[in-house]
This record gives C-alpha cells, structure tokens and sequence, in this order.
C-alpha cells in the first residue's frame, strides 16, 4: 500500500512540474507571437500570487524592477496588466481610455456596492453616465461644495475647540486619526443627510454604532475576500460560504442604514408640508444631498431612483472617508519628520490669514506652499497606492505591447510617484517642488481619464482647511522628540501601520481666537 502511494505522489508530482514547465514554455512562445507584454515564469491554477507579499503596492514594484514597467501577470483564473511607469498610464488614459473604462467585476465587491452600481463600481454605459452626471454636478459640484461650506467650516472649528479644551492646560498626547475620522465622519453624514454622527466628546448614536460596525466590516472583509476573488472554486468550500454570508448581511445592514435615510427624509418633509415644522425646518432640510435627489426624484424617478441615490450615498462615503482621513494623518506625520517645513506652513498662513480669525476655504488659493504641502503628500503616499482596478473591453496596445480584452488594469501610482526619471530626490519630502510648473507636476493621486474621481474638490477643500486649521492654531512635535515610525500597513488606502500620536498645545497667539470658538 506504501508502495502505491509513493508512485502515485511521485506521478503527481512530475505531472505538476510537466505542467509548469508546459505552462512556462507556451507563455513564452504566445507572449512572442502575439508581441503580448513580457510575463514572469507562472504556476498553473495559482499564477503569479506566489510572488506577492503584503502591501501589493511594494511586491509589485519589486516584480517591475526585474522585469519592466509593463507586465502581464495571472491572479489565479484572472490576467492582469500591471502599468508602472508615467508615459505608459497616461496611455492607458488618454489613447486608450474608451478601452479601460469598465471595472472588473470582483465576487467580493458586489456585496459592497449594490450589485456593482455604484460610481466607482458600475461598468462603463449609459447607467454609469447617469451616475457620473448626477455625481459631478448635482452632488460634487462648484454650487453644491459652496453651499456645504459652512457644514466643513463648523465641523473644522469644533475640532479646533475640543484641542484646545483637551490641551489649553498644558501640551498633551493626541492620536490624531480618530479625532479626523470624526471630523470627515460629521462633514459627510451632516451634508448628506442633516445627521451628526459624532457628538461633544466623541458622543455617537446607535444608528452611528451601526454605521460604524459596517464601515469596519467591510474593510476587514474586503481585505479577508481578496483571495476568493481569483479562485472562483474557493465560494464553495466553509470558507467561501462563511465570507458571503458575512457578506449579504453587511449588504442587508448598509442597505437598511440607507434606506432609512432616505425614509427619515421623506417623513420629515410630509411632516413639514401638514405643518408639524416651520420654514426654518424646511430650509434646513433642503440643503442636504438626500433632499435635493428626492426633490429632482419628482420630476425624474428613473434617473433618481431610492437605488440610485443609496448607491451614490455609498460610493461617497466608501471612496471619501478613509482616503481623506489617511492623507491628513500621513500630512501631519511628514510635517512632524520635517519641522521647517511645518514652520514655513505656519509661517505662510499667518502671513495670509493672520492672528485674529480663523482660517476658511476661501483662503486657500492663496495659500500655495500648504497645497504644496497636500500634493507632496498625495505622491508619497497617494490614498489609493494602487488605481481602483480598470478592465480593458477591447484588445489594445499600451507601450507598443499587445493587452487582451476583459484584462484587469493595475496602474501602481506608488511607483510612478517615486519614480525618479521623473522625480528629483524622489523619495524626499518637499513641497517646494511644486512651486510653479514643469515635468514633476504630473501625478495620478484621483486617476486620470473619463473614470477620474468626481470628489477631489471637495477632498483637496476638507484636507485644506483642517491641515490648514491644525497648523494655523497650534504647534505640534513628536512624542518625546523620538522620530516617528511611517511604516505603511497593508490596506486598500496605504494607512499607517501605527496611528499617528503627537504632542499638541495651542498657538500662544492664536489662543484668544481659540477661546471664542
């Protein structure tokens, strides 16, 4: 029986490495005949995964180190061209943009993004067009960012306010990321839906609990899915079936949250209309996004549907919070590393804003070094390392290479960002590099092309006045001057792999200012 078994793993074996071999021979010889861009030796059924360790972003810059900035690889059943360099993405998006408009359509996404509608999720069509409208004018436009400027400019100030309560009576530890997550948290939920999720304190509701239970649960399950993504065989075993039932009752929470929302709104407005609130009541109501679909709903249902407005609501707040919370974090941390850079920040919006008011969104354009400050940031450690996934429909030629149609597009910005053809002292923190203009001003922090993300407006206004607000009011260091950790955990938005904890105490200059609030 012994004897049996030895012959059968023996076989086993040799069929395997026939296999791999086989594999790596037809690779080659397809690769040559159709000019398909160069590929790494590959194992069947798993691909290239084996190569890979966490964060993507860094094992992918290895792989592109040894074998070019243009690579097409295997995930498991799915190909993937893997773009690294700057000219080569800018193909991608400009040449061939029409080609890489769809998303790829991932098991694990479907259950957070209502069945792949979402703006950021939905393929390329006329559904998505509707979207991307509703999105760029009537949620995300120049009318509606200034309509919702004083919610960001309250929220601002009251985190300013509880800083200086906490700190006023002598320099005190801050671990800054929850006190911004509150803040974006607020900002989002108050322009949405009128609700403010995080009272004085760190206060929060039930229907906040909630909210933050799903938010948490479906970034760790996001993360824990990814593999299932590329083994299609996975779904069926314990595993598979224990993600996506965890899956369809985050689906089910979210949509009861949204729903609710939207419910909340229509009751109050009946409401209103009987006479149970006044004018004021209305007018408030009115200013929210919710409101304004449900109003354009009336005179357009199909275009504004309650599942077309859960499905922005969610694309909002899935691409918005966690992005603009870990640049601001990563913002504070590089100005910590580099205390001159943080005194001439402080030392331009004194100059422009002075010490007795507080800074607004509209100082801004004329505070360029803090901008400087933001992009600078956003190359180091762009929110999103690697693009949100493109999908080619179509064969096309990226860098004089062959790309297969239904092939997933990765586009490592990380890479690009620091690539130093491009860059001077790439790896160096220096706002100064985008005083005027010239070749270091091309980045892709918010993508490129026609699925280019609609919010950066409001992201670069929020990041504005409240990194604008932390180093106009007080002076910040590092905990017991000892050099901080900026080591990246793995994640889809490259967070910090320690929160960021700082030294604070309020401005002596600005304290009057501070006091008012």
């Amino acid at each position: 029986m012994e004897f049996f078994l030895c012959v059968a793993l023996s076989l086993a074996l040799l069929l395997f490495l026939k296999a791999i071999l086989f594999s790596n021979n037809n690779t080659i010889s397809s690769h040559e005949k159709r000019n398909l861009p160069p590929s790494p030796p590959s194992i069947p059924i798993i691909g290239h995964l084996y190569m890979f360790k966490k964060p993507l972003h860094r094992a992918l810059a290895r792989v592109t180190e040894r074998y070019g900035p243009v690579l097409l690889l295997r995930f498991g059943s799915r190909p993937v061209l893997v773009v690294s360099s700057a000219s080569a993405a800018e193909e991608c998006f400009t040449t061939n943009d029409i080609a890489f408009a769809n998303r790829p359509r991932l098991p694990s996404i479907r259950y957070i993004s209502y069945n792949y509608s979402t703006p950021g999720t939905a393929p390329y069509g006329a559904y998505w067009r509707n979207l991307r409208r509703i999105a760029t004018v009537e949620v995300l436009g120049v009318r509606r960012l200034q309509s919702s400027s004083d919610v960001r400019a309250t929220e601002v100030r009251a985190m300013a306010s509880h800083l200086f309560r906490y700190a006023k009576a002598g320099p005190a530890k801050v671990e800054l990321k929850s006190r911004l997550f509150a803040l974006v948290i607020n900002v989002f939920m108050i322009t949405i839906a009128g609700k403010r999720y995080y009272g004085e304190e760190g206060r929060i509701s039930e229907e906040s609990k909630k909210f933050m239970e799903v938010a948490e649960e479906t970034v760790a399950l996001a993360g824990a899915s990814n593999i299932r993504d590329f083994f299609p065989f996975l779904r069926w075993l314990d595993y598979g079936r224990e993600v996506r039932k965890r899956l369809t009752r985050l689906d089910r929470m979210r949509d009861e949250l949204m729903q609710g929302l939207i419910d909340d709104h229509r009751r109050e407005s009946k409401e209103v209309k009987q006479g149970d609130g006044g004018e004021e009541q209305d007018e408030a109501k009115k200013k929210t996004t919710i409101a304004s679909l449900l109003s354009m709903q009336k005179d357009d249902p199909e275009h504004h549907s309650d599942h077309i407005i859960k499905s922005l609501i969610t694309g909002l707040l899935v691409a918005g919070t966690d992005t603009s919370v870990g640049t601001m974090e990563w913002a504070m941390s590089l100005l910590l590393t580099n205390p001159e850079t943080l005194r001439k920040a402080q030392a331009e919006i004194d100059a422009c804003v002075g010490n007795n008011r507080m800074l607004e969104e509209s100082d801004l354009p004329n505070l360029p070094y803090l901008r400087g400050v933001i992009n600078e940031t956003l190359r180091l450690y762009p929110a999103a390392p690697l693009l949100v996934p493109h999908e080619s429909t179509e064969e096309c030629t990226v860098d004089g290479v062959v790309v297969p149609p239904r092939t997933m597009l990765l586009v490592n910005a990380y890479v690009i960002h620091r690539d130093p053809k491009v860059w001077e002292e790439p790896n160096k923190f220096m706002p100064e590099r985008f005083e005027g203009s010239g070749k270091e001003s091309w980045m892709i922090p918010f993508g490129m092309g026609r699925r280019r993300c609609p919010g950066e407006g409001l992201a670069l206004r929020m990041m504005g006045s409240t990194l604008g607000t932390l180093i106009h009011c007080f002076e910040w260091e590092t905990v017991g001057h000892e050099e901080l950790d900026m080591a990246e955990a793995s994640g889809v938005t490259m967070p910090r792999a320690v929160p960021l904890v700082a030294i604070c105490r309020p401005r002596q200059a600005m304290i009057h200012v501070l006091s008012e609030l």
